[in-house]
């Protein structure tokens, strides 16, 4: 069978063909239907689809690139450093819908390669629903043999300075083919093939290798006419999709698929389809006529149009619904729409207050695209004239372009466009445009392909604007409430985060602040508000300013939490709050601590010795109206360091609390603390740059004496 290496950039030949020895074995080891490999580039956190065996690029062209981040099995095994089986068909639907749509039923298997603690890529075999539920000991040792065979030649070719790349140069590698047969056994074999009434052999990419006479003389076209190009193409009466989504399901599933397809209304063919990993193997027989009440529909050459893929509106839809913001569309759709239309650049705009603004490319530099944004939408350029028109413009060459648009500019060797308008109900959302190397015509099925992409692209477009401006104005919101600056009182170092939750969540509850009273004493106090919406930012608003109050009247912290728990009682809210209050009698060097239900503070003492403190509990604010909050006294020495945070810190899925606590005060006790906000950012961890499903507000206060 044949392994072939798509878009291989840079890197010896030796080093793919042995690559494509060890996926070949592989595949066959583990009895596997198909297999791929993706490579990671050092400089982008996206996979990059590099090897195929028994799988066309036709089918595959949705997988081009994936981003490490995405819900896809080659990308989770590349994040987590894990294997990832999914050997139910029902699990490949609900958490890979995308997956599911490529490979149905099939069970899925993704793998990461890697040497020298780095990751280089992932492979991922496919097998037919008929494979147990479970992978073998003898799959699971010839993935993991793979692997590591894999991932060192991957380091050895890196550090060879000849590292395999994936890029624009196609390479097709032949891994242990057999030599070619006998004369006297390829003379048996033709005469096989063409006493049968009608054979025909497709590669993986459906086209023609090979038509008898006798299927020439079935499909209604010369047998020259054939050789090369895909059925669907070449006879018209095929060009209702009906041939070419067979082809896929069969190349896809792994097994034979049987239809009938009528080239006329008395002129019926049984269509028989076997793969292999090499390709289909189509047997043709004539059928009699039937009776004329049950005469088929025919589509007459006339009538016929070029196939439409509609497997790609499929892949694009279910792309984009994963999607929340509008670098996620800008990102998505040029991994899609790039390999499936064989597009060099891609631009994304969004309309806004009457202009046009790039909101996303690939293919094109900066400088480049800062020539067009900000157009407005009354101007004389073709994305402003195909929005305003509703009205999709195709050029085939550059020629063409420059005699619609004089003043037309051309990026490089760029040689054709589309400019699709994005348009909701008639209300502009903005362009997406795509260009082309070379020269090239825009069939009508093609066209139309790209306007019903459009539409996807227009709702996924407009919806994470949507989804980002309302984003903004609840960050807007919530950081007007909280301090802008924290008060500076000497013998004390202070600072202060918050950092939002990630994607998903809306404004939270989360509150800080530091409040100066009469005389040498200071207020430090943490809290959350329940609920992730505006609601529970305007409680946080209310009972931040009750607890001000308090403190700049200098309660101590058991008497600001009773109070302000009345308060927040009488809000009739329905929402409850955590806090914690703490009181620095910076005269008698002492510091006083009141909790509502919050997580407990953490204390650093001088000598580095640190521990989470266990304050006596007390209710949350919003729920018993007249509750105790007991005080607890602690000296304060000079060097002292005391931590507040909130949940969003220290929560995770399958994490114990108390665990993770206990972990926060190992990374408390072991920072560096000669500088309070290095201090704070060691704190964070890697909170701080990665997503998280939860506020975090955190509160360092040392006493310097």
């Amino acid at each position: 069978m044949r392994v072939v290496v798509w878009a291989a950039a840079s890197g010896s030949e030796r080093d793919w063909a042995d690559m494509a020895r060890l996926l070949r074995r592989l595949a066959e080891d583990a009895a596997a239907s198909s297999a791929m490999v993706f490579l990671l580039p050092t400089e982008e956190p996206v996979l990059h689809l590099s090897m195929l065996y028994g799988m066309s690029w036709t089918v595959a062209s949705p997988w081009a690139r994936i981003h490490v981040e995405e819900s896809i099995p080659a990308a989770e095994a590349t994040r987590e450093r894990r294997v990832v089986w999914v050997g139910d068909p029902q699990v490949l639907a609900m958490h890979y819908p995308r997956l599911a749509l490529m490979v149905p039923e099939h069970m899925v298997v993704a793998a990461p390669m890697a040497a020298a603690d780095t990751v280089r890529g992932a492979v991922c075999l496919l097998w037919p629903p008929s494979h147990p539920g479970d992978l073998s000991a003898g799959e699971t040792a010839a993935i993991e043999a793979y692997c590591q065979e894999a991932g060192r030649l991957l380091e050895r070719a890196s550090r060879s300075g000849h590292p395999l790349v994936s890029g624009a140069r196609a390479l097709a590698v032949d891994s242990d083919r057999p030599g070619p047969p006998e004369a006297a056994e390829a003379l048996a074999a033709y005469d096989y093939v063409v006493r049968l009434p009608g054979a025909m052999s497709l590669d993986l990419d459906g086209r023609i290798s090979f038509a008898g006479d006798a299927a020439a003389g079935l499909l209604g076209v010369p047998a020259a006419d054939l050789a090369a190009g895909r059925p669907w193409e070449r006879v018209p009466w095929l060009g209702d999709s009906a041939f070419e989504e067979r082809f896929r399901a069969a190349v896809i599933g792994h097994r034979p698929v049987r239809f009938t397809a009528g080239r006329t209304p008395d002129a019926r063919v049984r269509f028989e389809l076997y793969p292999d990993a090499s390709g289909v193997s189509v047997h043709m027989t004539p059928l009699p006529h039937p009776p004329s009440a049950a005469r088929l529909p025919h589509v007459s050459p006339a009538e016929h149009t070029e196939v439409r893929p509609y497997h790609q509106l499929m892949h694009l839809a279910a792309a984009l619904t994963e999607t929340v913001r509008v670098k996620d569309v800008a990102e998505t759709i040029a991994n899609q729409l790039l390999p499936a239309f064989g597009a060099a650049g891609l631009i994304l705009m969004a309309a806004s207050e009457g202009r046009l603004h790039v909101v996303g490319q690939r293919g094109y530099t900066t400088a480049f695209l800062s020539l067009f944004d900000g157009h407005s939408l009354g101007s004389d350029n073709p994305p402003a004239k195909a929005l305003t028109g509703h009205t999709p413009l195709f050029f085939g060459s550059f020629a063409e372009f420059k005699r619609a648009y004089p003043d037309a500019v051309q990026y490089g060797a760029r040689n054709a466009w589309a400019f699709l308008p994005l348009v909701i109900r008639g209300r502009p959302v903005g362009m997406l445009v795509l260009s082309f190397d070379h020269a090239r015509d825009f069939p009508a099925a093609e066209r139309h392909l790209m306007v019903s992409m459009a539409g996807l692209v227009a709702q996924a477009l407009d919806r994470a604007c949507l989804h980002e401006a309302k984003d903004d104005l609840a960050r807007t919101l919530q950081t007007g409430l909280l301090p802008k600056r924290l008060p500076t009182v000497p013998g004390l170092s202070v600072a202060a985060r918050y950092l939002p939750a990630g994607l998903g969540m809306d404004v939270g509850g989360d509150f800080y602040d530091l409040i100066r009273s009469e005389g040498n004493s200071v207020t430090a106090v943490i809290g959350d508000v329940q609920g992730h919406n505006v609601q529970a930012a305007a409680v946080m608003g209310q009972l931040r300013t009750a607890v001000h109050t308090h403190a700049v009247a200098g309660m101590g912290p058991d008497d600001l939490l009773a109070r302000t728990n009345q308060v927040m009682c009488d809000f009739g809210t329905g929402l409850f709050a955590s806090c914690l209050c703490l009181q620095f009698d910076l005269t008698r060097r002492r510091v006083l601590f009141a909790t509502a239900g919050h997580l407990p503070p953490l204390l650093r003492r001088p000598d580095g010795r640190t521990e989470a403190l266990a304050l006596p509990p007390g209710p949350l604010l919003g729920i018993v109206p007249d509750a105790d909050y007991p005080c607890v006294e602690l000296p304060l020495v000079a060097g002292t360091a005391l931590a507040l945070y909130t949940d969003g810190l220290v929560e995770a899925p399958g994490v114990d609390i108390g665990d993770a606590v206990t972990a926060l005060a190992v990374r408390f006790a072991q920072s560096p603390d000669d500088d309070i906000e290095v201090l704070t950012d060691r704190l964070l961890g890697d909170a701080s740059c990665n997503p998280h499903a939860d506020d975090i507000a955190v509160l360092l206060v040392r006493f310097t004496g």
